[in-house]
């Protein structure tokens, strides 16, 4: 993709800004609450995994090596992908690393008809949950990107062009 100036008006990079910030937010949220509880594993999640999917996940938390890789990868991958996205560092990559989450998110516990889980849910949603809005909302972000106007890729784009 060329690098061009890239061109909002003040509300459309302030309210770009906040969802990204937001939506960072949530990331490094989850990912520092999982680093900082002690014990922490994303075994019963994996357990209570549900879809055509379920055996995959759950034969990841029956396996304590594998398991020890995710649980790693889960909390410091959230960690990163929500600082990329709050300090506008590589965040295209941030974005595509938490649609990635969110999509394995979706596909082990996925909103069908008739699917129920152990772990607390949020609501009813009907093929439609907060994963995949949040995947929309990533999407608009790689595609009406800021953090060159208002992040560090301001000035690692003004770096890597010298």
């Amino acid at each position: 993709m060329k690098n061009r100036l890239i061109m909002y008006s003040s509300s459309q990079t302030f309210w770009l800004v906040l969802l990204r910030l937001l939506i960072g937010w949530h990331f490094l949220y989850e990912g520092v609450a999982k680093i900082l509880s002690p014990g922490w594993s994303a075994y019963p999640y994996l357990m209570d995994s549900g879809g055509f999917l379920s055996s995959f996940f759950q034969s990841i938390a029956s396996n304590p090596s594998l398991l020890g890789i995710v649980n790693i990868v889960n909390a410091y991958g959230l960690t990163v992908v929500g600082l990329g996205l709050i300090l506008g560092c590589f965040s295209r990559l941030a974005s595509i690393g938490g649609i990635l989450f969110l999509a394995l998110f979706y596909l082990s516990h996925p909103p069908f008809v008739g699917a129920s889980y152990i772990m607390p849910t949020e609501g009813s949603y009907l093929w439609i949950d907060k994963n995949v809005i949040e995947m929309g909302a990533l999407m608009v972000l790689i595609y009406f990107p800021t953090s060159q106007i208002i992040g560090l890729d301001r000035f690692i784009c003004k770096f890597c062009k010298r």
